[in-house]
């Protein structure tokens, strides 16, 4: 089983997470990202899944038109772990191409 992390780990996780925002009351992190268009936002999505599927970690996201909104924890953690911090970069890494 995976633990959540400590509160100076995830202070520290945060610290290099910029774009994501702490949901205290999920202990989840959130982040709202804008495309150009359905398509674009849609593609992203696409290679998101992949990694999810590859990391077997799933994030709970919407899709409305060119904006897809992200929250990430670990559930059977009870709150922020490793494998929320490691997702939050490789969302980040795609957005970032």
């Amino acid at each position: 089983m995976i633990e959540a992390l400590s509160e100076a780990e995830r202070a520290d996780a945060l610290d290099g997470l910029p774009e994501w925002d702490h949901d205290e009351a999920r202990d989840a992190i959130t982040r709202t990202i804008v495309f150009a268009d359905f398509i674009e936002a849609f593609g992203f999505m696409t290679q998101v899944a992949l990694i999810a599927e590859r990391m077997n970690h799933h994030p709970e996201w919407a899709n409305v038109y060119n904006r897809v909104d992200i929250l990430l924890t670990t559930h059977d953690a009870g709150g922020l772990s490793p494998r929320d911090i490691e997702m939050a970069q490789a969302i980040d890494a795609i957005v970032e191409e």
